[in-house]
């Protein structure tokens, strides 16, 4: 079939710029459109081959729900909502989310709409925004901060939604997280195993659920490993790039600098390595760093980088799962996960 044939539907021809229907993979696959419709939303006394055979063909002639008519007949969107900060990590963060989720709801009928702010601005005016509008069915939100009012207006209005990250406000919500407070502890371990003493860390800032978890972490690394810490000057995980490079090629180039760095970041990372090395020093010689990632490529840039990786596909798959859960009514304290930090198999050998 290619762009200039018309699909015959119901024995009328489809142009190409007419909105295929269920009518139109009812009559190419020979189904009732009934029939049509329960395989699409996944009904279960539908077999499993009529299912795949249906979305096929739906995939085929780009098939989409009229979302208004089902809102009317069913007073759903079918709509999830990502809220993303735009202030996301660059290195990977935001398509490697919605792959993730994405990859949950292909065979669902919901579909992922992202809606973007920053947080230097009203956080809640998105939220209101899809709870006034009822433009979703379900959210998920990322960078929770301990009292999050986002978690509280969702929990009063009885919105379904999941967070990436935990809150500590006595709210019982799904979520997934990371667990940073390991990550830094492990990273800690491995500094002091190359033999570092004075180490700082750069962290989210104080705002953020992470930022209390990886400081524990930090934390139980000094009194666990003789660690000294090194306080790092008006620099955190949120500072422009720009000015973080600057930063850190002025602090490396004094007398009093640390022989080791946590990064809660790749991208941070990068800015952290070109001001060492603006600076004169050399990583894994004169500094080690540990750094967090999204993304297997640090190593393609410097080998001496010991990294560990975040696997924010696999958090974009359990958000999915937890807010599709909750739509169906599942109990939070079943919805909420962390996973664990784990080495990149390029990061330098001990």
């Amino acid at each position: 079939m290619n762009d200039s044939t018309d699909i015959e539907a119901g024995g009328q021809a489809l142009s190409s710029n007419e909105r295929p229907t269920l009518k139109t993979i009812a009559y190419m696959t020979g189904l009732g459109i009934t029939t049509v419709s329960r395989a699409l939303k996944d009904a279960p006394d539908i077999g499993a081959d009529t299912k795949e055979r249906v979305r096929r063909v739906a995939r085929q002639i780009g098939y989409q729900p009229n979302r208004a008519g089902v809102r009317l007949r069913t007073g759903k969107t079918n709509v999830i909502a990502l809220v993303l900060s735009v202030d996301e990590e660059l290195m990977g963060f935001t398509s490697q989310m919605v792959f993730g989720i994405t990859e949950v709801l292909t065979n669902t009928p919901y579909h992922l709409v992202v809606t973007p702010h920053t947080h230097a601005k009203d956080t809640m005016t998105p939220i209101r925004y899809i709870l006034e509008t009822g433009s979703a069915d379900g959210v998920i939100i990322s960078k929770v901060r301990p009292e999050d009012p986002r978690v509280r207006l969702m929990t009063e209005r009885n919105m379904p939604f999941a967070t990436h990250g935990r809150s500590s406000m006595g709210i019982d919500h799904p979520f997934h997280d990371f667990d940073n407070e390991a990550y830094v502890y492990e990273a800690m371990k491995r500094l002091a195993q190359c033999g570092r003493k004075r180490v700082a860390v750069l962290l989210p800032q104080s705002q953020f659920s992470y930022h209390d978890f990886a400081r524990r972490g930090f934390e139980r690394g000094l009194k666990d490993f003789g660690i000294t810490e090194f306080a790092l000057p008006n620099i955190n995980n949120d500072t422009p790039l720009e000015e973080l490079k600057e930063e850190t090629a002025r602090l490396m180039s004094g007398s009093d600098v640390p022989d080791g760095i946590v990064s809660i970041s790749g991208s941070s990372t990068i800015a952290i390595v070109a001001g060492i090395e603006a600076s004169g020093k050399k990583i894994g010689t004169d500094v080690d760093i540990v750094s967090k990632q999204s993304a297997d490529f640090l190593n393609w840039l410097r080998p001496e980088i010991h990294t560990m990786n975040e696997d924010i596909k696999l958090a974009g798959r359990e958000l999915a799962r937890a807010v599709l859960a909750r739509i169906e009514g599942r109990p939070t304290s079943e919805l909420q996960t962390i996973s664990k930090p784990v080495w990149s198999s390029h990061t330098p050998k001990l």
